[in-house]
């Protein structure tokens, strides 16, 4: 019969050759494990190689890591990438802020047909006497997905002009954006009649 006795591990046992069958009188006969064959176990050596001489490290790496001069603790240094306004001048600020919303009326909300300086997303126009502009404006909300293209647009357009040395845009979210701070011309071509 092609039985498996999971007992005696032997595969064609009967069950009245089987070490977990029945007795005539009804009770289970103990199993005993079956005789596991010894085997010549030879353990080989594997020969390793020694761990490689450690590296030194150049000059320079090396003196990055300050850790004895608390580096790990230190605040983080200013980023130098941000350029930083000055406080405004009336006089630019009136002088350029022609030509700074000229070129803030060619960057577009993806998902309004309608510039962003129309849709009231700009709040402030600062120059300094350096010709450094700050623009202070909001999105028309926090999730909006356009949040990262919109401000950089804005700044590499106010960059380009020729009379300014630097551009900085802000998002700021006080007041929140609502359809109020619309033009109504933005109003009309939207149909918010």
């Amino acid at each position: 019969m092609g039985l498996f006795s999971f007992l005696s591990g032997s595969k064609d046992a009967t069950p009245d050759e089987s070490t977990s069958g029945h007795e005539g009188n009804g009770a289970v006969a103990a199993a005993t494990p079956p005789a596991v064959p010894e085997r010549d176990v030879t353990w080989s050596t594997i020969a390793l190689e020694p761990d490689p001489e450690p590296v030194a490290a150049p000059a320079a790496e090396k003196s990055s890591w300050n850790l004895d001069t608390g580096a790990l603790t230190a605040p983080p240094p200013a980023k130098p990438d941000v350029p930083v306004v000055g406080p405004p001048d009336p006089e630019l600020t009136a002088a350029m802020q022609g030509p700074i919303i000229d070129v803030i009326k060619t960057v577009y909300d993806p998902e309004i047909p309608v510039d962003i300086y129309e849709l009231g997303l700009i709040y402030e126009i600062l120059v300094d006497a350096e010709h450094r502009v700050l623009v202070k404006m909001t999105l028309t909300s926090p999730a909006c997905p356009s949040a990262q293209q919109l401000p950089s647009e804005v700044r590499y357009k106010i960059k380009a002009l020729p009379e300014v040395t630097e551009a900085v845009v802000e998002i700021v979210w006080e007041p929140p954006w609502d359809k109020d701070r619309m033009s109504e011309a933005a109003r009309l071509q939207l149909g918010f009649f």
